[in-house]
């Protein structure tokens, strides 16, 4: 098909040629799987025939044409009919044939619903979608603000089938735990979003937990263990978190057995503010030698040089290491594998540093409710990319129980002498 071009590269309908040539060739690509997919449902029950010996399931035409919204901007598409004439046994009706790739209510790409909750947060309202989108996908179709409110509906609906989901077939060998203060609307000024990641057996992260609580309130934070344990929740065998957290207090009423971790990034922070600029980059250095050092061992002797360097001028800088020291120091009991990932909460940090942006400009998500399902929703999407916990292999062994010295696991623990 020949078109006319401007010199400025664009179309007599005002979109780029380029834009056009994507557009089209997404159409034919999708046209060609549907088609495909039409095809080996049918010649996959070839041999299914009525008494006559005619085929049961055969071609039937084409559906109405219906525009779909995808990353590529907005396209027509035809989709093959198929004639399903077998009947299902247990209810009497007609079977018939629904495609994976494009679903009978499908109108947009999961990738364009993913992008209109981002576009939310950032501060869009509802009435600007329209004019925002419809030159970058050549339509308006699908992107009206009643769209915005029903997909607000659906995340809360989601959020609150993530937050009654049964725990028990799910084992979480090591939990994060932080309190994260985004620019959305809570109840309260001083409220915040509680949030648990935890890694499974497999090694794999995957979000626990997220509602709204007060971040120093052990009670909040006990409400939401409960509601975990309650649903089924194995007892962590270690928890990494920021000491000022009133998480530690529900943790030790819930979880008794599971052991504490205090982030280094927290307590280093907390520990600079309370001393003077002159000071700070040597004792920052001071501080990595503890939670950088080779073993255990070398851990406690740093620590023991960091009291000796600045005890006797800032004596309550070193208190806040020497008084978490066990707890600072939990991380060189695991696989040396993991304490990259054990010494802080930047998994929860580095996810939310993201979301935080999102939500700097917004005025408001106009409910805690809905507030609270956008966030979600933003960093379920961002779960798809978190990525496995290294060696894999040794969360389990950590869970059964194993030993570790040194970061290396101890196979044959010496038999202690009679």
């Amino acid at each position: 098909m020949l078109t006319v071009v401007n010199e400025d590269g664009s179309t007599p309908s005002g979109s780029s040629l380029l834009d056009e040539i994507v557009r089209e060739g997404a159409r034919r690509m999708l046209a060609a799987a549907l088609e495909a997919e039409v095809n080996a449902y049918i010649a996959e029950l070839a041999d299914e025939r009525d008494a006559t010996g005619r085929r049961l399931v055969v071609r039937n035409g084409y559906h109405q044409p219906r525009q779909v919204t995808t990353a590529a901007g907005m396209v027509e598409v035809k989709a093959p009919r198929v004639n399903d004439k077998r009947v299902d046994e247990a209810t009497g009706e007609r079977k018939r044939f629904s495609s994976k790739i494009l679903p009978p209510w499908c109108r947009k790409s999961p990738k364009i619903s993913e992008v209109l909750p981002l576009l939310y947060l950032h501060g869009l309202s509802s009435g600007d979608f329209v004019p925002a989108l419809e030159q970058f996908l050549g339509s308006s179709a699908g992107l009206s603000p009643a769209t915005v409110t029903r997909l607000t509906q659906q995340w809360q609906a989601d959020h609150a089938a993530f937050m009654d989901r049964d725990l028990a077939e799910v084992d979480y060998v090591y939990v994060w735990a932080d309190g994260i203060h985004l620019n959305v609307r809570l109840e309260e000024a001083k409220a915040c979003v509680l949030v648990l990641v935890g890694v499974r057996a497999d090694g794999s992260k995957e979000l626990v937990a997220l509602k709204d609580g007060y971040r120093e309130s052990g009670e909040s934070w006990a409400d939401l263990l409960r509601d975990c344990a309650r649903r089924g929740m194995r007892a962590p065998v270690l928890a990494v978190g920021d000491g000022a957290l009133g998480f530690w207090k529900a943790l030790a009423e819930v979880f008794p057995e599971t052991r504490e971790q205090r982030c280094w990034v927290h307590k280093t922070a907390n520990v600079l503010d309370s001393l003077p600029k002159s000071a700070q980059p040597g004792a920052k250095k001071a501080i990595q030698d503890i939670y950088n050092a080779e073993d255990k061992q070398h851990a406690e002797a740093a620590v023991k040089t960091f009291a000796q360097l600045y005890g006797a001028k800032f004596p309550k800088a070193v208190k806040k290491i020497t008084d978490d020291q066990a707890e600072l120091l939990a991380f060189y009991d695991f696989p040396a594998e993991h304490w990259i990932h054990l010494r802080t909460t930047n998994p929860i940090e580095s996810t939310f540093a993201t979301v935080r942006l999102r939500t700097k400009v917004t005025r408001g998500a106009g409910s805690r409710t809905a507030a609270l399902a956008m966030v979600f929703k933003l960093v379920e999407s961002a779960q798809q990319r978190w990525r496995a916990v290294n060696a894999p292999h040794l969360v389990a062994l950590v869970r059964a129980g194993a030993r570790f010295e040194r970061g290396r696991l101890v196979e044959r623990p010496e038999a202690v002498a009679a």
